[in-house]
């Protein structure tokens, strides 16, 4: 038995499918994405991520699950030697985008505010207390949790599935998908289509028993400044919209939110550099340029798949890695 819910999350579209599990589980879980984003949304002004950026280089008591989130944030800085970095907040609103995604689209330049944007990079200053629950950003500095927070999202929810009983679950927030589980298919595992980023046919899919698929793109989450296109892929080393021939790249891992930072980092460290890190690190990727030429990572061939024939396979295991990301 199999249960699906789908709904509006986290500034894009959500998916959960549960296998064998309680009848109320989805709704549950979707309750539990709910209560992430109003803890981790900067867009929420009463959200923790809000309190931390407002704080001014104060502490701030703050609730188990942002604790995680800014130990995991900083772990993926490290990891990538920082071409993630959770502290481009201020970047972003210099490159316009200081208001949710639904709101930018129609305008051509950034707010009054955020021309005025003063906020630095600085990852390295960020302080957690595990045990008083307490958080600290470096004064001046603003933290996003854009690059990382929907595939943190997405491995939470899929624990707390497990745990409720669930005997396979997948957890789709606007295509950082984490599988875990019994597929609904068991003979073909969690199959996972891989949309083009130029909006034609999907260029292939993912299979894998297990694991995580996140994928950013530049094309999907663009606004104009002054009749220029911005993008929301920052890249760290100048603060600016990366500006290289990556039009898409999407990782699996183990983790969302290994899949979500690595993809970030491999987007903008481009085929040699990126794919690189993503060997070293130990993770797959697929690398599309704006040409639509595709580059792959050592370990691709061991996920990446053809489309499955819609005559003869079923359709319940294939979901989109799409190419959002979420503010």
């Amino acid at each position: 038995m199999r249960a699906e819910l789908r709904f509006a999350a986290m500034g894009t579209q959500a998916r959960i499918l549960v296998v064998d599990g309680p009848d109320d589980l989805p709704t549950l879980l979707a309750r539990r994405v709910a209560e992430l984003e109003q803890q981790w949304s900067r867009f929420v002004p009463t959200s923790e991520v809000s309190r931390l950026n407002g704080a001014g280089g104060s502490p701030v008591p703050v609730s188990p699950d942002t604790l995680h989130l800014l130990s995991c944030a900083i772990e993926g800085w490290e990891l990538t030697y920082g071409l993630f970095d959770p502290t481009v907040l201020g970047d972003l609103e210099r490159a316009g985008y200081d208001r949710s995604f639904d709101e930018l689209v129609d305008r051509d330049q950034p707010s009054a505010e955020a021309r005025r944007s003063w906020l630095v990079r600085g990852a390295s200053g960020i302080e957690i207390d595990l045990d008083t629950g307490i958080a600290r950003l470096p004064a001046g500095v603003g933290f996003d949790p854009g690059g990382i927070g929907k595939g943190l999202a997405a491995d939470l929810v899929v624990d707390e599935a497990l745990a409720a009983g669930a005997a396979g679950v997948l957890v789709d927030l606007g295509g950082d998908i984490r599988v875990a589980g019994r597929p609904p298919a068991p003979s073909t595992g969690w199959t996972l289509e891989i949309e083009d980023p130029f909006g034609g046919l999907s260029v292939g899919a993912v299979s894998l028993g297990e694991g995580a698929v996140a994928t950013t793109s530049r094309l999907r989450r663009r606004w104009s400044v002054d009749g220029q296109p911005r993008h929301h892929v920052i890249d760290p080393r100048h603060g600016e919209p990366a500006d290289g021939d990556v039009a898409a790249v999407t990782v699996v891992a183990a983790l969302g939110w290994h899949a979500e930072v690595l993809a970030k980092a491999a987007f903008v460290g481009g085929p040699v550099q990126g794919l690189g890190l993503v060997d070293q690190i130990g993770g797959a990727a697929l690398l599309i340029d704006s040409a639509g030429h595709t580059s792959e990572s050592r370990d691709w061939s061991r996920y990446g798949r053809d489309l499955p024939d819609s005559a003869d396979s079923p359709r319940a295991g294939v979901d989109h890695a799409g190419n959002h990301d979420v503010a």
